[in-house]
């Protein structure tokens, strides 16, 4: 069963990133071991940090230790928020040798409006890729009008679910194959 870390990129509690989070967690538990972090915990990334903040030695741990990550981002102003960039920013230290380097990351965006997050997605991936991680190519996974779509803290969509699914489940394929 593969370990996966899951990162919501927005700090709101009711935030729609974080449904879709705790949607893939709750309804495909059988299929991975999941955890979380919450990016908000990180200070401002500052290079001048030494010893490095526990909770970003936490951060890059948890990524070191798992098979792969699910980052949900929302879109904010044309691109990804800055706490989820600040999270990466940390844990992409040192350069291109980072906890970052060649592991796999599943990407699915989410937005209050009809395109879904689509240029935070070309954002993320941008940026993932310059940290050496291997983002999973597939379909983008976007959940447009995303805040009409969560019930109780959970993405209530079944049409999207079912895509969402096929997506998680193809991730965690090629992590098996390796």
């Amino acid at each position: 069963m593969p370990r996966i870390l899951c990162l919501a990129g927005s700090l709101r509690a009711a935030a729609s990133s974080r449904a879709v989070v705790e949607t893939i967690c709750a309804k495909l538990a059988t299929e991975a071991d999941f955890s979380r972090f919450d990016i908000g915990s990180l200070p401002h990334y500052n290079a001048d940090f030494d010893p490095l903040p526990d909770t970003v030695v936490a951060l890059k741990q948890a990524i070191a230790d798992a098979d792969g990550l699910i980052i949900v981002t929302p879109e904010y102003n044309y691109s990804v928020p800055g706490v989820l960039k600040n999270a990466i920013d940390w844990a992409s230290r040192p350069g291109y040798a980072s906890v970052f380097k060649a592991k796999p990351v599943f990407i699915a965006s989410v937005s209050g409006g009809a395109l879904g997050g689509v240029r935070a997605q070309a954002h993320l991936k941008n940026i993932l890729g310059g940290v050496l991680a291997h983002t999973f190519v597939w379909q983008e996974v976007i959940v447009t009008h995303a805040n009409t779509k969560v019930r109780d803290g959970y993405l209530a969509d079944e049409a999207i679910e079912v895509f969402l699914f096929e997506a998680v489940r193809a991730f965690f394929a090629s992590l098996e194959r390796g």
